[in-house]
């Protein structure tokens, strides 16, 4: 039998601990808001002292799924939408199924969605340049 990676009473490794260290991410955001630029998947796990890989990203989003409902629950716009494809500058399907929003009922790419896209970033810029 395989023995599990942590059991309940490890921690995970230091580098494990920063990427889901929510707070910072948030702080990533905060600051990429307030200069008025959205970040790749890679540019934002750069920032947390990571090379790109799927599974950091795939950790990345459960993170930022968090920090979304932290900022609804303290009246912010959300700061998930910042974290974009680099290809296209649009978040990828896990934001589009996380978002539980039914306003928005085209396709998940392309023009329309991107403009879906830069009205939502625009929100977060606005009240994040004011703080």
């Amino acid at each position: 039998m395989r023995k599990p990676r942590f059991s309940s009473n490890a921690l995970p490794s230091a580098a494990w601990a920063k990427l889901f260290d929510i707070e910072n991410i948030e702080a990533v955001l905060q600051a990429a808001a307030r200069t008025g630029k959205a970040l790749s998947y890679s540019e934002t796990l750069g920032q947390l002292g990571y090379n790109f890989s799927r599974p950091k990203m795939r950790a990345l989003c459960s993170a930022l799924s968090e920090i979304d409902a932290r900022a609804k629950r303290a009246g912010q716009p959300e700061l998930a939408v910042l974290v974009v494809r680099a290809s296209d500058s649009i978040p990828g399907a896990g934001w589009w199924t996380e978002m539980n929003n039914q306003k928005y009922q085209g396709l998940w790419e392309g023009p329309e969605a991107l403009a879906y896209i830069k009205k939502r970033q625009a929100k977060a810029f606005k009240f994040w340049k004011q703080k």
